[in-house]
């Protein structure tokens, strides 16, 4: 059998982003220098009350990275989420993309470039799906013909398995049809940067699985709130863990999400199983008072 070592490699190569930094003409050289995507620049977003929601947040990540952001409830997910995605603006600090300031950008760029899928989406269940999606062209209707747009679509189900619903309604669909279908509009946009508010949220494990995969295996820049930490290793190359409105680790996933790191953060046990050749991540999630009560060790 491999050794646990040996494992992890393997599964660090599986998940490591599709593409690098875009090259980019340093002014003072004059030569081509790699340059991050995605860019937070010590981020702070502050209440009406004054309290601090999110604070001092830096990182950077390469295009093509599939960056999941975890920590306990209240932390400053989805507010950091909605900083990054230009939802929310934030008190101090900036945020770039491809090189270029979000606050710079108008909305029509922003458009081009961004599209967001939030746990507020609420399509009116009259809509044909693919009438749903095709509202994501609207940013992107005079970049192409007709004609492309419709294979463009056909595209899109196609990859989000939504081709035989094209033309039900979005009333009946199951939970995990919604939520392929929010991605499919957001798709539709022809983004650079895709962020997602827990897009596994009330699905259950096969639907989580399949959600995540496709997600995983889309070829863009990817950033998603995930509450289930046991996914996290199996879809996303990157991970920023934030911990009472910090930044409490960032960086490549087996890096970051480590056992003595996820005990600090959620106070629970987080292990890994050898099975078929892959390393399965799992959660104890008993409490340690209990186990101590009772002399387990």
């Amino acid at each position: 059998m491999k050794d646990l070592a040996t494992l992890e490699s393997a599964q660090d190569a599986d998940r490591a982003p599709a593409r690098s930094g875009r090259r980019v003409r340093d002014a003072d050289e004059g030569q081509l220098t790699e340059q991050p995507f995605l860019v937070a620049e010590r981020l702070r977003y502050d209440a009406a009350n004054g309290a601090a929601l999110v604070q001092d947040v830096s990182f950077s990540v390469d295009e093509g990275t599939v960056l999941a952001i975890a920590g306990p409830n209240g932390a400053g997910k989805t507010t950091l989420l909605r900083l990054l995605s230009g939802s929310e603006a934030p008190t101090r600090g900036n945020v770039l993309i491809g090189g270029r300031n979000l606050k710079q950008l108008s909305a029509t760029e922003r458009a081009r470039m961004i599209a967001v899928v939030s746990q507020q989406e609420q399509p009116d269940g009259r809509l044909l799906l693919r009438d749903y999606v095709a509202l994501g062209q609207i940013p992107i209707q005079a970049d192409r013909s007709s004609q492309a747009h419709a294979d463009d679509m056909d595209r899109i189900l196609r990859i989000t398995s939504l081709t035989d619903l094209a033309e039900t309604r979005m009333a009946v669909l199951s939970g995990g049809e919604r939520q392929r279908a929010h991605i499919a509009r957001a798709l539709a946009q022809n983004p650079s940067l895709l962020f997602l508010d827990e897009p596994t949220n009330h699905l259950d494990p096969d639907a989580k699985g399949r959600m995540l995969s496709l997600v995983a295996e889309l070829g863009i820049t990817v950033v998603m709130i995930v509450h289930d930490l046991v996914m996290i290793p199996e879809f996303a190359s990157h991970v920023a863990l934030i911990n009472a409105t910090r930044l409490a680790g960032f960086g490549p996933v087996n890096e970051v999400l480590t056992p003595d790191r996820v005990h600090d953060i959620f106070g629970v046990t987080y292990l890994h199983f050898a099975h078929q050749g892959r390393l399965i991540p799992a959660l104890d999630i008993r409490r340690n008072e209990t186990l101590m009560e009772r002399n387990i060790p």
